[in-house]
């Protein structure tokens, strides 16, 4: 069996608003796929479902080949956008208690605690109430007691809420190790530079219906239009832009550069390779900069949205 979770034909109404409708998933083993989607479009509706915190109204969730049942929790780990810690509690004793929660012993807990704790650099926090913790080192602690019963499935809803770039780097490592260990992760964000470093593949949910799914690479690729990014050098750069747009279609381009360049975009024509490209700016122009535009995940959101 290679995928670790599917979701079927998922719908779900709260009263009139319809929050899931017909959504079918399916996550491998062992990748980290990315459940992406504008605010109020159904995401955490789904990750409730798969955490049976809320039942569908029609569909059926397998869990490694088997319908989804309540025994089941012990296997996935989920770290909810909203945060749930007790505020006055101290954080040793309740990342203990929700530890036990999960499954483990007192023992196991506190032996495993002492290594992330010992990880992150923060046993000195093991006595702080939570609510002396700012939200980034909140976070870190929800992020530990998510983990640590090392379930096969992990779902973070916006894990980088509140780091700082350095801490949310590390917690980005932590991620990959455990994908890297065997574990596989559904991972919830609007960071679309996040979904860049981390997914394997994707799926977009917009107004409860899934308009996008797939692997991010093949995505990347459907969505291309064959467009240079190219910097030229040029003692006459409006006499050779007219050289170009005679060839090529051709528009301004906006990049950084160490050069004075002349900037353009470049779309290739039906019969056009790069090195048909190449070849021809070689002999008008110096190349400072030549990059084919790959379309971000964040433009493939933003564009696939508008669409629909």
């Amino acid at each position: 069996m290679n995928n670790i979770l599917e979701a079927k034909n998922i719908s779900k109404k709260f009263g009139e608003f319809q929050a899931l409708s017909d959504v079918s998933i399916q996550i491998k083993k062992h990748s980290i796929f990315g459940l992406l989607g504008p605010n109020g479009a159904g995401k955490t509706t789904l990750l409730r479902i798969i955490n049976q915190i809320t039942m569908p109204d029609n569909g059926q969730v397998i869990l490694d080949g088997k319908p989804l049942s309540p025994d089941d929790i012990r296997y996935i780990g989920y770290l909810p956008e909203e945060r749930g810690l007790y505020k006055s509690m101290k954080v040793g004793e309740q990342a203990l208690y929700l530890a036990q929660l999960k499954g483990l012993s007192y023992g196991e807990a506190k032996k495993r605690l002492n290594y992330w704790f010992d990880k992150f650099e923060i046993g000195d926090w093991w006595g702080k109430k939570v609510q002396e913790l700012s939200k980034g080192m909140a976070q870190k602690i929800q992020f530990i007691v998510t983990v640590l019963h090392q379930p096969k499935l992990l779902i973070f809803d916006e894990p980088f809420s509140g780091f700082d770039p350095i801490n949310a780097n590390l917690i980005k490592d932590q991620i990959l190790q455990l994908r890297a260990e065997g574990a596989t992760v559904i991972f919830s964000t609007h960071r679309m530079e996040s979904v860049e470093e981390l997914c394997d593949h994707i799926a977009l949910i917009h107004q409860s219906k899934k308009i996008l799914d797939g692997n991010l690479n093949d995505i990347k690729r459907n969505h291309k239009t064959n467009t240079f990014e190219v910097g030229l050098s040029s003692t006459n750069s409006a006499h050779l832009k007219r050289q170009i747009s005679s060839r090529f279609d051709v528009s301004i381009a906006d990049f950084k550069s160490l050069e004075d360049d002349l900037k353009l975009n470049i779309q290739l024509g039906a019969g056009d390779t790069p090195n048909d490209l190449l070849a021809f700016l070689n002999t008008n122009a110096q190349i400072n900069h030549f990059v084919e535009v790959i379309p971000t995940a964040n433009h493939i959101f933003i564009q696939t949205v508008k669409n629909n």
